[in-house]
């Protein structure tokens, strides 16, 4: 009994911190420049097809998959997120796949793994390239035949979930250089949606900046969300962001915790401006080399 109390409790811990609360609101862009991106998560949502989300860093792969989830049969279970890239290799297997009392030095209760925890609902894998090999056999499995095994155990666990992954890396690049597997590629990459940086789609960036600006207000506790001057936009919108909308949020709350502190008015991102506007520095010119005779 006290076993299956500490499994509920267990779980209610673990659902409070990942369980994701929203529903699939409307996605800034899902209408101009994201949308190839949301008829492609329309279409593949109801089934339980593996997905794989690829593009670069910041672009918003993570909202993607949240909006795979919530369109999904499964929207009343959990969507557990896993960053492969920020787990210690020496806790991979014991993080994802759980593992026995007494299966090493330190295990003094049986633990489950995010696959299990994500039993009836989404298991998003962010940064799946970042997988060592071992790990990459075991998610094989997992794939194949949707079962675990925990670590020491003596048989494999079913588990009743949907996979999810993403990566900013070229795994094909990764196959050739022998790092990722090539049948694990071909499991996770049955329905590839590639997110666009946001410099493909520039039209989109005065929705996010409205967007992050009244996101960021209530954080700070602004009571009105301040406007933006009409110039700033037309600027921002030239601007490459490399960082993609990760990039942009972050300009948005630096600028409000500037306006905050000072005298209100528009946004005029003046200070940002400058920076992303100033050319790059140049370099003297190269010094011939000295030939000796």
């Amino acid at each position: 009994m006290l076993r299956y109390q500490a499994i509920l409790l267990d779980d209610r811990r673990f659902l409070n911190r990942e369980l994701c609360g929203d529903t699939a609101d409307e996605i800034i862009g899902s209408n101009t420049g994201l949308r190839n991106v949301m008829e492609m998560v329309r279409q593949v949502a109801p089934l339980n097809n593996t997905v794989l989300l690829l593009g670069e860093t910041g672009t918003g792969k993570e909202v993607i998959a949240n909006a795979i989830h919530f369109l999904s049969p499964r929207k009343d279970g959990p969507f557990i997120k896993v960053n492969c890239g920020a787990l210690p290799e020496s806790l991979i297997d014991s993080e994802l796949f759980g593992h026995e009392r007494g299966a090493f030095t330190g295990a003094v209760v049986e633990s489950r793994g995010r696959f299990e925890r994500a039993e009836g609902g989404t298991i998003f894998l962010d940064e799946i390239g970042e997988l060592p090999p071992a790990a990459q056999v075991r998610l094989l499995r997992v794939l194949q035949h949707r079962e675990v095994e925990r670590v020491g155990a003596k048989r494999p666990i079913q588990v009743n979930i949907r996979v999810i992954a993403a990566t900013h890396r070229n795994l094909q690049n990764m196959i050739a250089e022998g790092r990722f597997r090539e049948d694990l590629w071909y499991r996770l990459s049955g329905f590839p949606i590639f997110v666009p940086p946001l410099r493909q789609r520039k039209e989109d960036v005065p929705a996010l900046i409205r967007h992050f600006v009244t996101l960021k207000s209530r954080e700070l506790g602004i009571g009105l969300p301040p406007s933006v001057a009409p110039g700033a936009l037309t600027r921002l919108m030239d601007n490459s962001w490399p960082g993609n909308v990760r990039e942009l949020e972050n300009l948005v709350e630096r600028e409000l915790i500037r306006h905050r502190g000072g005298h209100g008015g528009p946004l005029t991102f003046e200070s940002v401006l400058a920076v992303m506007e100033r050319p790059p520095p140049r370099l003297p010119p190269a010094t011939p080399a000295l030939i000796s005779h």
